[in-house]
């Protein structure tokens, strides 16, 4: 029948729209802001910067390799690389960010920053509640405004910030194993050395006396 979509649209509009005058479920609306929605899981608003630990300096993840400021489709990520070292979660020198600004007034909200970072470093904030008088500095996030807890990771995106301590796990894994191999066979080594310099340095055996005529 002609319509026969439209008619079904509109009934379960008219059941919704009649129903939250009788059923809670059926609305559509909270009273914001004394009643706040959870957010789902998937919810992204703003990126934020991952650390472990207590020490937001030390534990920061990032390694300041720059690839989300240079994928960056607005271009609202801006980085500078340190002159020194710190050693990473996996016992390793790596570089980190001396600056590392977000500019939300043009930040598009589309994680690829979060798809190509290959350190777990940079994820999507849910916090919305946002708004400043100003426009300019109040909207430009340095790094000690985006460096958050992996708790707080966790409580933002459960699932995914349990299969990101996965990974790192197993990177820490992989690197804690080679550096045993390593020092196995260095281990080994000095001790094949040891014995070599021990054979070398061991008297000749006297010569057996000449058989009696």
């Amino acid at each position: 029948m002609l319509g026969e979509q439209i008619i079904k649209g509109m009934a379960v509009t008219a059941r919704n729209f009649f129903g939250s005058y009788v059923s809670k479920e059926r609305l559509t609306t909270v009273q914001y802001p004394e009643e706040r929605l959870v957010p789902k899981e998937n919810t992204r608003q703003f990126p934020f910067l991952v650390y472990d630990g207590d020490d937001a300096e030390k534990g920061l993840r990032c390694v300041a390799c720059q690839i989300c400021e240079k994928e960056c489709p607005p271009q609202c990520i801006y980085i500078v690389k340190s002159k020194d070292k710190k050693p990473d979660y996996k016992g390793q020198p790596q570089l980190y960010p001396l600056t590392f600004d977000i500019d939300i007034s043009v930040c598009m909200s589309c994680s690829i920053c979060v798809e190509v970072c290959p350190f777990e470093s940079i994820k999507m904030d849910t916090e919305f509640e946002l708004s400043t008088d100003d426009r300019f500095a109040g909207l430009l996030l340095h790094k000690q405004d985006l460096a958050k807890p992996n708790s707080h990771y966790h409580q933002v995106h459960a699932q995914d910030a349990k299969d990101s301590d996965a990974v790192i796990a197993g990177e820490k894994a992989k690197a804690e194993a080679k550096a045993r191999a390593a020092a196995e066979k260095a281990r080994a080594e000095a001790e094949a050395k040891a014995k070599a310099a021990a054979a070398a340095a061991a008297p000749a055996p006297a010569a057996p006396p000449p058989p009696a005529a």
